[in-house]
């Protein structure tokens, strides 16, 4: 992990599970990231308990770590989250855009699945991740035009797009534990983002890639999964750490694995 460089590094979905892990797993690096920017929708809402708990004292205790309140579908709230970010890295650019804020869905079967349903976890986990990969591109554009390095890397301008293996059209994987179609189809839908992303930024060296975390013990992947949330960032970390413009735009698993669309 420590060929993991980056000056900088945004974090949507800080306030729990692997957003904040990834968080906590940067700044106890011995060269951690001059800014660690957590982002979470509400700071100070009643529905952020886990976020005020953890993220706060981590961030009183951290000077990298700066909590940003931001909700991915809310422009309003994207353009004063752009605006605190620029502020703080007083005209450099921004290294490192983890877009990991996602939500699920109750399970549900398809004759029964509501359009309410489908279009609220599109709007999340798609069109947010769009929004926010747009708002802070100038920061990345900026960040790869003044890095020295030649080639692409995680610590000089990158989008990682956190995706689901259940977004893969060819494995369809773990259907027979629920068929979530909205949560599905809506990373098959990130996946091709992040393709996209991927052949629109090749010129200005600006890494995109979407990953598998893995099955992760977390509010959302449940208790019966098959990671533990800390080892799960610690490979993912590593893997950054390795990334180049060899695995831009692909679809990879925590380990590195290269995973069918």
């Amino acid at each position: 992990m420590e060929g993991l460089n980056p000056h900088s590094v945004l974090v949507t979905g800080s306030n729990r599970g692997i957003g904040l892990e990834m968080v906590k797993q940067l700044a106890k690096k011995v060269n951690p990231p001059k800014w660690i920017f957590a982002t979470c929708r509400d700071p100070e809402g009643p529905r952020s308990q886990v976020c005020r708990r953890d993220l706060k004292n981590l961030a009183a205790q951290r000077q990298e770590v700066v909590i940003i309140p931001l909700n991915i579908t809310d422009p309003s709230s994207i353009k004063s989250a752009v605006t605190m970010v620029t502020e703080r890295l007083n005209g450099s650019g921004l290294n490192l855009l983890i877009n990991n804020a996602g939500v699920a869905c109750r399970d549900s079967k398809i004759e029964t699945q509501t359009p309410e349903d489908m279009a609220e976890v599109y709007k999340t986990n798609v069109i947010g991740t769009m929004m926010i990969s747009q708002a802070f591109l100038p920061l990345l554009r900026k960040a790869s035009q003044d890095s020295p390095k030649k080639g692409m890397s995680c610590s000089k301008a990158s989008i990682v797009n956190m995706s689901s293996y259940a977004g893969s059209i060819t494995e369809v994987y773990l259907w027979q534990y629920g068929w979530v179609v909205p949560y599905r189809c809506s990373k098959a839908a990130l996946n091709m983002l992040t393709r996209c992303l991927s052949l629109a930024f090749t010129e200005e060296e600006i890494l995109c890639v979407t990953l598998h975390p893995g099955w992760v013990v977390t509010d959302m992947g449940g208790n019966t999964a098959e990671l533990t949330v800390d080892s799960s960032v610690a490979a993912i970390l590593n893997l950054l750490s390795r990334l180049s413009e060899k695995e831009n735009g692909t679809f990879l698993n925590w380990e590195g694995k290269i995973l069918p669309w």
